[in-house]
Parts: structure tokens; C-alpha cells; sequence
């Protein structure tokens, strides 16, 4: 069944590129645009109808003034599912989306597994529907890029033009769930790092625009929140909208900084099931308490633009103390601090789901904090829902490195145009103070770390894609330890043309090299057979590790003045050589692969 599928697919793909044949490669690009984002559009609004229906099924019979005490197992059960559904069925890691479509373009050609078309959405809506505190926008986006990735694939494109598909479905995933085209082009220049040009900037275009039509046409037109802002922008308020940037400049630092460390510690525990029991656990009773961190939390964000902050005690055993201010500000700012830790936890314990929903969430938290407190206390007249779309900007701004970005898509998703002033002021102010305490977004920081990182850097980005295993020569021969120059001279150097031998040991170590220079003497002396190859043996000027960048490999060849230098495995384990001359010219033909239209 599998294979006929698979050659009815091709036959379909094979009829396309007859029909298209006449047309330009560009002109394709901009018709199989058109197609990835009608796709990606359609998957977005089912994801969405299956995330809303699986959360309206569990919470909305709640009554408001009780408890929800079902909090307490219903993330435990999500994770679960989620953790089974992809060890048992995907069988692969689908967990933090954007950072997998990152280390795609880096290290896999911008290849995408075709499970990821459907795999991030049933795992996402699991977890996320039975309350795991994350977003559905790293989902979707591995989604969006699995399906430009693979109908590129379908399409035999090059490295360039299978990159710019994997992008355009990014774009149009993420432009068709916030209904917002703009952000969806700029999301992928900012954080997928595309380089900004015409060629690619048309597809980008037109795979958003495709989506977000398939979605209004089937979601309606409304933005995502509706607010009425009209009168809220004052020059007064321009110092306390510096006060907010500031607070959440060092939100964002507080953002990845717990992300990280709450992630290490779960990792810690040696056992799924421990990991279910213990993040499980800590999830529902923190959502118990506090329950807007249940899923993503986008229900908030409809009372914030109506100015009601005592909505948050909803389903609270804290219902009761809705009314006094001070509880009001300890509890929003209780929720604020503890929302990462429950991202995190969701995250860590086998949910899947993205970060890109908790940055707004905090955001949003952070600025009706400031706007309540300095109405409350200091008989200020602000705007909350100004303030709460204000602070989504700075937090999203600062966690993921994208200004831009935030600022566009917090209009988009509001109309709120009239606040492009503080939402460009809040972003900028916010990404300089957390850049300064963490230079790389929450999506970059371990990819850089591996040197696995694309930038607009093309010497760069050759060395990130550059695979260097696929440039070991293992035909060079090897000596044993216990070798005698004897055996050398008889089964080695008359069947080699090489100047260069490696020594291993038994268990495949590398000991070190014997350079045929150092024989040259002794090799017509039969005399001097008995004598061990590691009389003649040297340290290597330097060793290469199977998984490192060709940068790195360029920066030691450069230091070193070799032009062979022998590669090893993670355990030390002898495995070839990587010449000078093979790397360079690899170098120069990715390059060329990767710059041509």
C-alpha cells in the first residue's frame, strides 16, 4: 500500500514538472509557493480546530468561582500521550520546533523527515490541550517547513531553492495562525536568517498571503484580538513605557536563563516515567494555583484588552481575594515568574510544544502588571491593554532576537498600528539589555554551541553545512602498535602512494602518524626491521573530530601549515584522514551550490 501511494505521488509530481516545463525556474518557485501555503494554511486551521476542541472538552464546563482540581492530572496525561504517541509511532524527536528547522538548514540540506507534516500537530495538540504550559507556534512552524521541505524534495530542487521552501512554509504556517502575512516573511528573515533579496522575498510573499486567505476564508477575517485603542497613546506615558522595556529586558534574561536550568534539571532523571511523575506533577499543581498557565494562555489575553486583570482568579482557590489589589499584584506577578518554569517543565518531560506562545504570555503579564500597579497605587490612568501588547513585544523581542518581528506581529494580530511608537521603543530597548546578558536567542544558544548555526555570513554558513565525514579518506592504510619497520617496508608502502601512515592501537585508538620522511634513512637498512614503528612514530600537529565545522577544520589546517590531518570519533577512535586540498575545493563547490539562482 505504501509503495503505491509513494509511485502515485511521484506520477503526480513527474505529470506537474511536465506541464511546468516551459515555464521559468523562478516561475516555479512562485507557483509551488502558492501550493505550500495553501498547504500549510489548511493543516494550520485543522491543528487549531483539533487544539480547540481538545481544551474545550476538558475545562469549559468548569464553573468559574470553583476549583478546577482536574488541573491537577490533566498535563500528566497530555505529556503521556504525547511522549507515546512519538516514541511508539514517529519514533523521532519532534520537541522544539524552530531550533529543528535551524539545525535542518544546517546540517541536513533543509531536509525534513516527511513525518513532521502531520507528527508536530497531533503532538502538539496533546499537550497543549490537556494543559501543557507551552505554544502551538514551534509545532506549526516545524510543520510548515516539513511540507516546503518535502514538496521541494518531490520537486528535485537544489540546496538554495529547497531551503527557500522549507522557509516559505514557515512563513505560511505562522502567518495563517496569527493570521498575520507581514510577521510570518519577517519571522523567517530574522530568525531563519534568509537573505533578504528578491528572489526570495516574492515566494515569501506569496506562500503568507496564500495561507492567511485559505484562513480567513475559513476562520474569518477578525485579527486575533480585538481591542479598542483609540486615545491610549500619550507622550506622558512614553517615560513608564522605558520603565516597561527595562523590566522586560531583564523578563527575557530571567525567560531563557530558568529555561535552561529547569530543562538540565529534569534531564537529570534517568527514567521517562520519573520525568512523567515529577513534571506532571509539578505542572498541574502549579496550573491548580495558577490557572491561566494551562495551555498557552491566549484566553488571558482577551481580558487583558478589556482591562479585567481579576479574570486571572478564575478557577482559583484564590477566587475569593479577586478584590484586594495587593493580591492581585502578587498573583500576576507570581504567574509571570512561574510560567517558564511550567514551560520548561512541559517541555522537558516529553511535551511538545514551543516557546514563542510563554514569551507573549509573560509579556503580556509583565505589562499589565506595570499598568495595574501604577493605576492602583499611583492614581495613573493606563491603558492595560496598551500595556499588556506593549509588553508582548518587549519579551518576544529580547527571548527570540526578532524586534522586527515582535513589533509587527503585535499590530498584526491587535490592528494596534497606533502603538507602533512604544512597541518599536519597548522591542529595541528590551533586546539591547537582554543581548547584553545573552547574546544568542532562546532557539541559537545551543546550536551556536555545536557550531551548528546559519547566519547571513556565507563563509560562515559553507563551514555550518560543510559535513566533514563525508570528506574522511579512509583508504589510507594503517599500522598496528606492535609493526615493525619490516612490515612496513613488505605489505604497506608498496601498496600505497601515500606519504603519511597512522598508528592504531588494538582496540582502534590513535596513537599517532609515521611520516614516510622518517623511514627514508632506515628502510634500505635490513637491520633496522626489527625496530618498532613507534620509534618512527610522531604526534599529530593536530586531530580532527568527526562532527566539528569546516571552519574549525580551515582555522587548524591554517594554524598548523598540514595538509593532512588524521580524523577521529567522539571516543578517540581512528577513522581517516581529511586532506587540505579535498576541504578547500568542498568548500568552494557548496558555495557555489549555495549562492546560485
Amino acid at each position: 500500500m505504501k509503495q503505491g501511494k509513494q509511485s502515485l505521488l511521484e506520477r503526480a509530481t513527474l505529470w506537474f514538472m511536465v506541464q511546468t516545463r516551459r515555464i521559468s525556474t523562478r516561475q516555479l518557485t512562485f507557483v509551488v509557493a502558492i501550493f505550500i501555503g495553501l498547504v500549510a494554511g489548511g493543516v494550520t486551521c485543522i491543528f487549531e480546530w483539533l487544539l480547540e476542541g481538545i481544551k474545550g472538552g476538558l475545562t469549559s464546563w468548569f464553573p468559574r468561582e470553583s476549583t478546577g482540581w482536574l488541573y491537577l492530572v490533566y498535563p500528566t496525561i497530555g505529556i503521556v500521550l504525547a511522549t507515546l504517541f512519538v516514541r511508539h509511532i514517529v519514533r523521532d524527536d519532534i520537541s522544539e520546533g524552530v531550533t529543528k528547522v535551524l539545525k535542518a538548514m544546517s546540517t541536513n540540506s533543509s531536509k525534513i523527515k516527511p513525518h513532521n507534516c502531520y507528527s508536530s500537530v497531533v503532538g502538539g495538540a496533546l499537550t497543549i490541550g490537556f494543559g501543557g504550559s507551552v505554544g502551538p507556534e514551534a509545532p506549526i512552524v516545524l510543520t510548515g517547513a516539513a511540507i516546503g521541505s518535502n514538496i521541494g524534495r518531490l520537486m528535485k530542487m537544489n540546496y538554495r531553492n529547497l531551503t527557500l521552501m522549507l522557509a516559505c512554509g514557515v512563513a505560511a504556517a505562522l502567518s495563517g495562525i496569527f493570521k498575520a502575512p507581514i510577521t510570518g516573511v519577517i519571522f523567517v528573515l530574522e530568525i531563519l536568517m534568509l537573505d533578504l533579496s528578491m528572489t526570495a522575498l516574492v515566494p515569501l510573499i506569496i506562500s503568507s498571503v496564500s495561507a492567511v486567505t485559505l484562513v480567513f476564508f475559513v476562520r474569518g477575517f477578525e485579527p486575533m484580538l480585538t481591542v479598542d485603542l483609540s486615545g491610549v497613546l500619550r507622550m506622558s506615558h512614553i517615560p513608564l513605557y522605558t520603565l516597561l522595556a527595562v523590566i522586560c529586558g531583564f523578563m527575557c534574561y530571567y525567560f531563557t536563563s530558568v529555561n535552561f536550568r529547569v530543562k538540565g534539571l529534569v534531564d537529570r532523571l534517568d527514567k521517562q516515567w520519573k520525568k512523567w511523575l515529577v513534571g506532571g506533577f509539578c505542572i498541574g499543581l502549579l496550573i491548580l494555583l495558577f490557572p491561566p498557565l494551562y495551555g498557552e494562555g491566549y484566553g488571558m489575553f482577551h481580558h487583558f484588552m478589556k482591562g479585567d486583570v481579576q479574570a486571572v482568579f478564575d478557577n482559583s482557590p484564590f477566587f475569593r481575594f479577586r478584590g484586594i489589589s495587593w493580591v492581585v499584584v502578587l498573583y500576576l506577578v507570581a504567574i509571570m515568574f512561574v510560567k517558564v518554569v511550567a514551560m520548561a517543565l512541559t517541555n522537558a518531560s516529553g511535551g511538545v510544544g514551543g516557546t514563542f506562545a510563554p514569551s507573549l504570555f509573560v509579556g503580556a503579564f509583565t505589562g499589565a502588571t506595570v499598568a495595574y500597579v501604577c493605576n492602583t497605587f499611583f492614581g495613573t490612568d493606563l491603558s492595560i491593554a496598551a500595556f499588556s501588547l506593549v509588553g508582548m513585544a518587549g519579551l518576544m523581542s529580547g527571548v527570540m532576537k526578532a524586534p522586527l518581528t515582535a513589533v509587527f506581529l503585535i499590530a498584526e494580530i491587535s490592528s494596534a498600528y497606533q502603538l507602533f511608537v512604544p512597541l518599536m521603543l519597548v522591542s529595541c530597548v528590551s533586546y539591547v539589555i537582554d543581548h547584553y546578558l545573552e547574546p544568542d536567542s532562546i532557539y541559537t544558544k545551543s546550536l551556536r554551541k555545536k557550531g551548528q548555526l546559519l547566519t547571513h555570513d556565507k563563509d560562515q554558513a559553507v563551514g555550518v553545512v560543510l559535513s566533514i565525514r563525508a570528506l574522511v579518506e579512509s583508504d589510507i592504510i594503517a599500522v598496528g602498535e606492535y609493526d615493525t619497520l619490516g612490515d612496513m617496508v613488505v605489505r604497506v608502502i608498496p601498496h600505497t602512494k601515500r606519504n603519511i601512515f597512522p598508528v592504531v592501537a588494538e582496540d582502534g585508538h590513535l596513537l599517532g602518524v609515521v611520516e614516510f620522511d622518517r623511514l627514508r634513512k632506515d628502510m634500505f637498512d635490513q637491520t633496522k626491521y626489527p625496530n618498532s614503528v613507534t620509534r618512527y612514530m610522531i604526534t599529530p600537529p593536530d586531530i580532527v573530530a568527526v562532527n566539528e565545522s569546516a571552519t574549525s577544520v580551515l582555522e587548524k589546517f591554517e594554524t598548523t601549515g598540514a595538509w593532512n590531518l588524521p580524523v577521529v570519533d567522539k571516543e578517540n577512535k581512528y577513522l581517516g584522514f581529511i586532506s587540505k586540498s579535498n576541504i578547500l575545493t568542498a568548500y568552494r563547490e557548496k558555495l557555489k551550490e549555495m549562492t546560485q539562482e
